[in-house]
């Protein structure tokens, strides 16, 4: 992943409950920077980290994701207080996608997204157990006329209070009845072996082994960084070997 360094803070993003904001960056680029020091804490970023690494291992369409690096004298221009208070809880390394400009929030009323796509989405969300993407809060962009992927922090929800075991890897998915594009995903099954192939242990070593060390830190850590990086990968390579229950609930919640 590429890494730049927030210059300015545009605007808040008041409609996400970790008050992203949209800032300008040293390359001259705008991005939705994802705070580590709002109230989900760094374990929102580990899961947006490891979920967006995933999406793109499996050629989803996202914005690219950067490391994000961020001076708390920012908060000095800022005139809200709560904004002055994240942004210095937040010093050092964040993480941020890129801006889409023009962007418009998924509808699933009067948007017919493609049924391989939404198929191949619904497998990702069952996968990496994602609560987060339904007709109440899609987390889906449209720009330029195609479906974009935003904010995993939600995904991953098996790392709250965590012990490091993958006992759990293998199991259903229930939520997933509630997935916005399931109404379109016919082709669940017919996907899964081609999405499976994209992930084995190379693959989501890379991708987990990106995770700064300060992220992997707190009451709730279990290991040091190194022995965290490796419960998740096995975690993910145990859920991807027992993935015909979650799958099978998946195909059922459609059927």
């Amino acid at each position: 992943m590429r890494s730049v360094t927030a210059t300015r803070y545009v605007t808040p993003l008041r409609e996400g409950g970790s008050l992203p904001a949209v800032i300008e960056a040293d390359d001259d680029g705008m991005y939705v920077l994802k705070f580590r020091g709002a109230g989900q804490g760094p374990k929102a970023l580990v899961a947006e980290l490891i979920s967006g690494g995933i999406a793109q291992a499996l050629g989803l369409p996202m914005p690219e994701l950067v490391f994000a690096a961020l001076d708390g004298e920012l908060a000095r221009t800022e005139g809200d207080p709560e904004i002055q208070h994240l942004i210095r809880a937040s010093e050092g390394l964040n993480l941020a996608l890129d801006y889409l400009p023009g962007a418009i929030n998924f509808d699933p009323v009067a948007e017919h997204p493609d049924a391989d796509l939404a198929s191949r989405i619904v497998w990702f969300d069952t996968f990496t157990s994602n609560v987060d993407r339904s007709a109440r809060n899609p987390n889906l962009m449209i720009w330029h006329r195609r479906l974009q992927l935003i904010d995993h922090g939600a995904s991953l929800y098996f790392h709250h209070g965590w012990d490091g075991s993958s006992t759990s890897a293998g199991k259903p998915f229930p939520l997933i009845k509630d997935h916005v594009l399931l109404p379109w995903a016919d082709a669940i099954e017919q996907v899964d072996a081609e999405l499976a192939g994209r992930l084995d242990r190379q693959v989501l070593e890379a991708i987990v082994g990106q995770l700064p060390d300060d992220w992997l830190q707190g009451p709730d850590a279990f290991a040091d960084a190194t022995g965290q990086r490796a419960a998740y990968v096995d975690y993910l390579c145990a859920r991807l070997a027992q993935r015909q229950a979650w799958l099978q609930e998946a195909i059922h919640a459609r059927a």
